[in-house]
Order: structure tokens, then sequence, then C-alpha cells
């Protein structure tokens, strides 16, 4: 595979194509920048920050997703869904092996899907703001870039061009940055005629990003920078990545974004993902950590850069339901910010939907199962008697969700329950984190959960 990515990347860099861009698009600041100030205000950090946008929202500056029928989001998700039970997978394989057995090419790499939340991010000297999408089931952070000799898809901003930059370098096949790409993209480099370091970042939606191994400055929301900030410089970059620049990885991996930052602002990040009708954000450095119900963040051999938990009950009106925690252990479960619909071990959604079902009683029409969402009714989330529903993890930390965290208006006069059942893995999904304040503390252990930090 190395030979052949070293041998199409040279061939085609002989070739002199001009890149494609679409034109930039103004976001509209008159009717979003009071939301942004109002977020701000609440991020209670004093470290760098970025805006986050729900891929719906009027304000994001990315592709308008609002049009795109919300069963085609549950089949990209769902093919997310099938990357990580894939990765982990992998995981379990590798960790029984034996030390004698022999290395199988990736056929699949990371998850991606278009439930994604999107930031702007200034890279180059001087600063050029662009699109990307923020994921946390990701490591190694991209963006296209010119003269994009072989493909890129379509963005909303202009492409990065890192000649323009005088801060831009290309990183060499011996640095070691470029070792530790097989463990962030989960594909191993290459290395081209001039020894420039080549990554490969491919994802279970069959999209992909090729190009240089790079390092530039970074610059975020107001203010702050980061100096040196090792991206990769896409050449070649196909795939359904809403009309973004590229990607933000924070994952727990050393060429993540929070790795690199770490030294400096702390190894922890916190967010708030926004309702398609509000603004949240991402922030890097302290936290009050007084705000926060903690968990321990779990350890598994099956995926050192995931973020796992321990679900260990849900309640539904302030009854548990009567599934027992060996359930909810026999299921490895992770936080994800880009799965949309929660999933849970099978015995333990079956009890959450006759419990839902149970409080709405007659009270409601039924409405027929939408896509992978079987239990649905008649109507809007603003007009359903939801019961309350609380989810709790290990160390006490509870998470209690309100209607639109529970259900999800899924088309015109249909609402279903934002939880499905679960294959390999267990997701937190990105439905019942809106609104909530996450905190993922990576050098304490611990994620924290906290009410009311954006609309």
């Amino acid at each position: 595979m190395a030979t052949e990515l070293l041998l199409g990347l040279t061939f085609f860099l002989l070739l002199l194509l001009f890149p494609f861009a679409a034109p930039a698009r103004e976001v509209p600041l008159s009717s979003c920048s009071a939301q942004i100030e109002a977020v701000s205000e609440k991020r209670n950090s004093s470290g760098l920050y970025l805006t986050l946008h729900h891929p719906r929202s009027p304000c994001s500056p990315a592709a308008d997703l609002r049009n795109l029928p919300f069963s085609e989001v549950l089949h990209h998700e769902s093919r997310r869904v099938a990357s990580l039970s894939h990765r982990l997978q992998r995981g379990a394989t590798a960790a029984t092996a034996t030390t004698a057995a022999v290395s199988v090419p990736l056929t699949q790499g990371t998850a991606l899907g278009v439930g994604n939340y999107i930031a702007r991010i200034g890279l180059g000297t001087p600063a050029k703001f662009a699109s990307v999408i923020v994921d946390t089931g990701s490591s190694l952070s991209w963006v296209q870039c010119s003269p994009c000799k072989m493909s890129c898809h379509k963005q909303r901003d202009p492409i990065f061009n890192p000649a323009a930059s005088s801060t831009y370098r290309p990183l060499p096949c011996s640095a070691t940055e470029c070792s530790e790409l097989q463990s962030a993209t989960l594909n191993p480099s290459a290395c081209s005629r001039s020894a420039t370091c080549i990554y490969e970042a491919t994802y279970g939606d069959s999209s992909f990003s090729l190009g240089y191994l790079s390092k530039d400055k970074l610059s975020f929301s107001g203010s702050g920078a980061l100096a040196g900030f090792t991206f990769g410089c896409g050449e070649d970059n196909e795939g359904l990545f809403g009309e973004t620049a590229g990607i933000v990885g924070l994952a727990k991996n050393k060429l993540s974004l929070l790795s690199q930052i770490a030294p400096v602002y702390g190894n922890s990040f916190s967010y708030c993902l926004p309702t398609s009708s509000g603004v949240g954000f991402v922030s890097f450095g302290g936290y009050r950590s007084s705000e926060f119900s903690f968990t321990p963040m779990a350890t598994s051999s099956l995926d050192k850069t995931l973020y796992f938990l321990k679900l260990t009950g849900i309640t539904v009106a302030r009854k548990s339901l009567a599934v027992s925690e060996s359930v909810y252990a026999g299921t490895p479960t992770i936080i994800d910010s880009g799965t949309v619909i929660t999933r849970l071990p099978e015995a333990a959604y079956a009890a959450l939907s006759k419990a839902v079902v149970a409080a709405i009683g007659g009270k409601r029409p039924r409405a027929p199962p939408y896509s992978i969402l079987d239990t649905c009714y008649r109507g809007i989330v603003a007009g359903l008697p939801v019961p309350e529903v609380e989810l709790v993890f290990a160390g006490g930390a509870t998470v209690r969700l309100s209607a639109r965290n529970v259900m999800i208006d899924v088309k015109g006069g249909t609402t279903c329950l934002a939880f499905a059942a679960a294959g390999g893995v267990a997701i937190i999904g990105n439905r019942q984190q809106q609104t909530f304040k996450v905190v993922y503390d990576v050098g304490s252990q611990k994620i924290g959960f906290a009410a009311n930090g954006c609309g």
C-alpha cells in the first residue's frame, strides 16, 4: 500500500493542475454574534477555545445540512458506528494474538459521518481561517492544501496555500511525528522521493485524505495560537466532509490537538455541543471542577485513543430500570462527539424503550419505526409528555436528560426515542450530550458533566 501510495502521489505531483475551491460564504454574523458572545461567557476557562456549531445550524460556517433527510444522517452514522466497532474488534484480536502473528494490512480506518460539529480555525502566517470538523474519534488533524494536484472535495472557504505561509514546513520521514502516524490513522506512513513524510487517513465511509505531514501556526477564536502545530496537508481528499476544509482530531493520541496543546495548557479539554438553534464551544485549559459531576475515564486495551467510561444504570421517571450492571459491563462504552444516537446494550435498550412507552402511555399515537429508531410517536418532541431519563455512571455521576435529549424529531410529524441497540460497542451520542458541558480530563483520568453549558 505504501509503495502504491508513493508512486501515485509522485506521478500526480508532476502534473500542474489548478486547485478547485468553492466561493467562500460569509456567516451571517449579525444574527449569530450575540449567541457566540453569550456562550463565550459560559466557558469559564482562560485557555484557548473554538466556537462550535451544530451541523444543521443556520449559523454553521460549513455546508447547510438542514435539508439533508435525517434518514441520510442515520445511514452515514451507521457506517461510523460500524467503523468504531471494527476498530474495537481489531483491538480485541490484537490483544489476544501471539507474538508470532503476522500483521494484516488495514482495510478500514477511523470513523467519520455527518453528525460532527463544526468550528473555524486559522492556519499559517498570516492566518487563513477555514471551517473544520471537530471529532473526538479522530487523532490526526488535516486540511486540504493547494495546489491539490490530485483531488480536493468541495469546500466553502479558500483552500489553504502553504506557499503563502511564512511559518509552514513539511516534515521529513525521519521526524518522530512521522512514526506516530500508524497509531493516529491506523495506516502506515510513506516517504516521498524528497524524503517528506506522507500520511493517509481513511474513514469508515470510504472518505480519505492523503498528503504531507506538516507543521504551521494554528490560530484559535480570540487571540490564542499554537506554534508548530502538526497536521496533514492534504493533496488528495475525497468524501463527505460537509464542505469543510478538514478535521481537527481530539482523540487520545500524540498527534491529536489535545496532546499538542497539553504541555502549555494542560491535558484536558471541555466542550458544549449546542442544539441546531444554539452555539457551543470547545475549550482547552483550566475548568471549574466544582461545576461537574465526575466519572472515572476507563481504560481499554481495545483502543487506546477513544474515550471509555462505565455506564452503570438508567432511570426513567426516577425509577431504575431492572437491568443488572453486568449487562452494561458486558459491552465496552465510549463517549463520542460525532455519533448522534446513543447506543445501549440490547437488554438495556429494550428496558428503556419499554419504560418510556409505559410512561407516555396512550397519550399520543405511535408512529412506524424510522430507520434504526423503533420507538416513535406522531407529533413533535415539544408536544410529547416525555418522562425524565437519567444516565448513571461509575462513581455516581448522573446526567439528567431533558425531553429533547431523550427524543428527536426525525421528519414532519414524527418524533422517536433517540437511542438504539448497540452492536459491538455502546456509545453515548451527541444528542444526549447537547447543552451539557463535558470535560475530558485526560491528566486526571476522569470525565465530567455539567448542565446548562450552552443553548
